[in-house]
């Protein structure tokens, strides 16, 4: 990640295409700008002289390329803590585009809910954070918030609950509820943990997917998408959000439909070498899962033999 200013930053988007690198987030503000890049490790020493002679820093985010949510039990005061957003932020500041949600009806022991739509919008991320509260019969009732979850899920909460550990990759106790900024050093010790757990639960997922590469690289499918106009003018925030497994592109599936389906991937249409949907999110958005090499190749072979 570059940080610094916007001053000559034209050099640095040259230098980053010039090794053959791709930008996979940028965000300006003011005069400051921080651009999350990708490029050939070899070539990193490249980059950091650009970036110190226009006045600016790198440093390495070990969750970029990664959309992860951080979900509370409800948007409400008592269940939409602090420490929520103090979790996002310190996501965002190891690379990871992070989005906070709550739940319609998650306050409550004994009557929270959880909807399949709110299911199926966590399950769209990379891995979900999900925050509950201080009391330890509360947090072991509402396991079953975290049962159909099929991505990789941290549980942060107060206490340390029994029975939960099959249907979390991490439990990350001490936190809970408070109403104020996590600024004390114990606090700030507890979010870099939370970084920590996160970080090694995303790296097993990477390591799972090179066990069965994708057919193509997030990020170069990323290259071919950004030459599509109604991407390059599109105003939302980070038009294009990678994923380990794929892209979210802001920009709707149906009206664009004919475009994705049929762009060239290696001589394929996109359609064959991906699971491409609505977002359950909104519908202005389009998910991008791309599918393994093994995967295309069955498809593949059924297709011989039929």
């Amino acid at each position: 990640m570059y940080d610094g200013g916007v001053y000559r930053s034209a050099e640095l988007y040259e230098a980053i295409e010039d090794v053959g690198g791709t930008v996979l987030h940028f965000n300006r503000s003011a005069q400051m700008l921080t651009v999350t890049m990708s490029v050939p490790e070899e070539d990193r020493g490249v980059i950091e002289k650009i970036s110190k002679e226009i006045g600016g820093e790198i440093r390495s985010v070990p969750l970029a390329g990664t959309e992860i949510a951080v979900v509370g039990c409800t948007l409400g005061r008592h269940h939409m803590p602090h420490p929520i957003c103090d979790i996002a932020e310190v996501l965002r500041e190891s690379g990871s585009i992070s989005v906070v949600m709550g739940i319609a009806r998650g306050r409550g022991k004994n009557t929270s809910q959880i909807s399949k739509k709110e299911l199926e919008i966590i399950n769209e991320y990379d891995a979900v954070i999900f925050m509950l509260g201080n009391f330890k019969s509360c947090v072991e009732t509402k396991r079953f918030l975290l049962e159909d979850i099929t991505v990789p899920v941290v549980l942060v909460c107060g206490p340390q609950p029994d029975g939960m550990d099959d249907i979390c990759e991490a439990i990350v106790p001490g936190v809970g509820r408070k109403a104020e900024r996590m600024r004390l050093p114990d606090e700030r010790e507890k979010l870099r943990e939370i970084s920590s757990v996160i970080i090694d639960v995303i790296h097993n997922k990477k390591r799972m997917l090179e066990e069965d590469p994708l057919f193509i690289h997030p990020a170069e499918l990323k290259i071919l998408l950004e030459n599509y106009e109604p991407i390059d003018m599109c105003l939302r925030p980070a038009p294009i959000v990678l994923h380990l497994d794929g892209l979210r592109v802001k920009i709707p599936y149906k009206e664009h439909k004919e475009y994705f389906d049929n762009l060239d991937v290696y001589g394929r249409k996109l359609s064959e070498i991906a699971e491409i949907t609505e977002s359950k999110m909104a519908d202005n958005s389009t998910l991008i899962r791309i599918k393994t090499k093994s995967q295309v190749e069955d498809m593949d072979s059924r297709a011989g033999s039929e």
